[in-house]
């Protein structure tokens, strides 16, 4: 594959219009009776034989075009790999449906992710680039000398990539599984395939032309279903600019369903049953025999009474399931009566802003809002996957240049994103609540085998109220298409979308962290006179060894993508942020206060998440850890300390020891004034 600039135009244009006619071909055999499962296989088959085609056309055997693709990546084209890079399974997947669900608090995500590239043109990419290497413990180790800094940015490398890389493959897996039918486990294992024929034979050169590819998918998928649904509503095929009118009668059905006296009783029953599973909670252990004993007295009724035999079946599962342990029945009652009780609040109207019951809840809010903001930022200016496409291009001014084409094609997504959300809560509003149960669409039973969609009649009226439906937040995205009625390849399409977003930011995670292992650790510490080709072979051996790991954890559903990303973010931001910028920008900051600034810095920010997000740690054997959030400042956000005490930590630290060398200084200067004529 030759890159030139003028060809790959040529290239991608054709692409262009070869998926465009292939959506069409679908379009008209679904019309004439194609079975939705063979349009899935299409749609994941051969987009998978798309991108491992240009992985293949791509592959080298050069360190160079391994690692930074030459560094011939025109700024254009930077642009919109950085884009596939940056807009992963969360974004795609996620970011609608947390919009959907929290409404206005959800617009977190949107502003952290794109004013984060703001501080990235301003900050640290043309610096970067003008220091070149490979990757960003490259700098840290260049910077601060010795292989301690190096070692410990490999670490944190490692540590936030691969929990970013495991809700990529758990996306994976949601999609493959709804589409295409396979069990979640055997999809999980299905993308990873597709995402190391990517990587693994041509490195940063294949994943780079490959997420050109993925990214002219995501974006036509993304876009076409709410263009499609924003034509059906309204008249316009632009969400972008309608969304408001809809907007408005949201708010109309908000009113009427919040005033709706069974929507009042369900709510209300949901609370009491909160407080049912609380008094267990207090009672125990002795609460957990009397229920064990209840359920039984119960059976036996039923048994010797004329009832349907399900019944009896359902009240043996229950005590089939209860928990054997006091501890257990502690843990399981509690997560029980937590969904009870946000299923018994209030309605949250989609635009009201920092909701609470009191002055002191809303506080809260507003305070999660802005810490998220913060990490979200911080976090997009030190990912080191997004951080490393910026040693891709020709020179400075082609760094900053990308940059500005990343955060150009990014916000197409990001500007359709609450336009996604409203135009789906909309239908749901308008056409699901309130239906009868027994008569309702097919799409919430196929969602409900995935286990992101479930319905329970609390007041058996046999007619669906809002607090009655719960709904996954990324389920949103991926079941859009089906919940505005739209033809079945549109939820095709939707989901090659999905997997080329997770596909591109897998690729580029891996590669990252194979990277850093090999070139960092392997090269740069233990082996500096290593051949090009064994370094190589250890950077996809490592590759595979990562892989297969991160799609072991992602098969056990862990959490959902969004909770991952927002804890990789804070993680990278904690680690990375203050020692970077510190770096470029003060030439004081020494070894020894980077060293320990990162390492607080993490330390203070994985304490935080575990102990917050976390009671217990079974595979570990550690249980009572959880502690209230300090502030009530959610884990998400737990980057907001880190940062803290790694710019804190740097400063006092390089202050009371000694200054850099003068090597170092006049390293830091040349880095610091880069040439943009270049």
């Amino acid at each position: 594959m030759i890159d030139s600039s003028a060809q790959m135009r040529r290239y991608y244009a054709l692409y262009t219009m070869s998926f465009f006619a292939f959506i069409l071909s679908l379009g008209i055999l679904e019309r004439y009776g194609m079975p939705p499962r063979w349009i899935g296989y299409a749609f994941l088959f051969l987009t998978i034989i798309l991108y491992a085609t240009i992985g293949v056309m791509a592959r080298t055997s050069n360190v160079a075009e391994y690692y930074v693709a030459g560094r011939k990546i025109p700024a254009v084209f930077n642009g919109m790999a950085t884009g596939a890079d940056w807009m992963s399974a969360a974004s795609f997947i996620g970011l609608a449906g947390t919009l959907y669900l929290t409404g206005y608090q959800g617009l977190a995500y949107v502003m952290g992710w794109t004013g984060g590239y703001v501080l990235v043109a301003l900050l640290l990419a043309p610096y970067l680039r003008r220091f070149g290497q490979y990757t960003i413990p490259d700098f840290l180790g260049a910077r601060y000398g010795g292989h301690v800094a190096r070692l410990v940015g490999v670490f944190a490398t490692v540590l936030a990539s691969f929990v970013y890389v495991v809700a990529q493959i758990y996306g994976v897996g949601v999609i493959t599984s709804r589409f295409v039918g396979l069990q979640f486990e055997i999809g999980v294992f299905v993308g990873l395939a597709g995402i190391l024929v990517c990587s693994f034979l041509g490195g940063m050169r294949a994943v780079t032309w490959t997420q050109v590819a993925q990214y002219l998918v995501l974006i036509v998928a993304y876009i076409a279903p709410v263009a499609m649904l924003s034509y059906k509503v309204t008249g316009v095929p632009v969400p972008q600019v309608m969304y408001g009118q809809v907007l408005q009668k949201i708010e109309t059905l908000e009113h009427k369903i919040s005033s709706d006296p069974a929507e009042v009783d369900v709510r209300h029953l949901y609370l009491e049953r909160a407080n049912t599973f609380s008094a267990r909670i207090a009672g125990l252990p002795e609460s957990l025999v009397e229920e064990r004993r209840l359920l039984s007295v119960q059976i036996d009724r039923l048994k010797s009474s004329n009832v349907q035999m399900r019944d009896v079946f359902a009240l043996e599962r229950q005590r089939r399931e209860l928990p054997k342990t006091p501890d257990a029945a502690r843990e399981y009652w509690d997560s029980l009566m937590r969904q009870a009780a946000q299923r018994g609040e209030e309605l949250i109207h989609h635009v009201e802003s920092f909701p609470g019951k009191d002055e002191a809840a809303s506080n809260t809010a507003r305070l999660n809002f802005i810490t998220l903001v913060f990490c979200l930022m911080i976090g997009t200016a030190a990912l080191p996957h997004v951080l490393m496409r910026y040693y891709t291009t020709p020179s400075v001014r082609e760094a900053r240049s990308s940059v500005f084409w990343s955060l150009l094609f990014i916000l197409a997504l990001y500007l359709t994103a609450p336009a996604y959300a409203v135009f789906a809560k909309y239908e749901i509003y308008s056409n699901l609540v309130g239906s009868a149960i027994d008569q309702l669409p097919g799409w919430i039973a196929a969602w409900g085998k995935v286990g992101l969609v479930s319905i329970e009649d609390i007041n058996r009226d046999g007619i669906l109220q809002l607090a009655e439906l719960s709904l996954n937040p990324d389920v949103i995205v991926l079941a859009t298409p089906e919940i505005a009625g739209l033809p079945y390849v549109i939820s095709g399409l939707v989901a090659a979308g999905a997997l080329a977003a997770a596909l591109s930011t897998a690729d580029g995670l891996l590669l990252t962290i194979a990277s850093a292992l090999s070139h960092d650790v392997y090269y740069k510490v233990f082996r500096p006179h290593a051949t090009t080709q064994w370094r190589l072979v250890v950077s996809k051996t490592l590759l595979l060894v990562v892989a297969v790991l991160a799609a072991m954890v992602a098969s056990q559903k862990p959490a959902t993508i969004l909770f991952m990303v927002a804890w990789a973010f804070s993680l990278a931001g904690a680690a990375f942020f203050p020692a970077l910028v510190l770096g470029i920008f003060w030439k004081r900051a020494n070894k020894a206060g980077a060293v320990s600034g990162m390492v607080i810095g993490l330390l203070v920010t994985m304490y935080y998440m575990v102990r917050v997000q976390f009671d217990k740690i079974p595979w570990l054997g550690i249980n009572g850890i959880g502690m209230e959030p300090w502030l009530g400042i959610q884990s998400t956000s737990a980057g907001v300390w880190g940062v803290a005490a790694g710019f804190l930590t740097i400063i006092v630290v390089s202050l009371v020891s000694a200054p850099p060398s003068r090597e170092i200084q006049s390293f830091v200067e040349s880095v610091r004034s880069p040439d943009f004529s270049r």
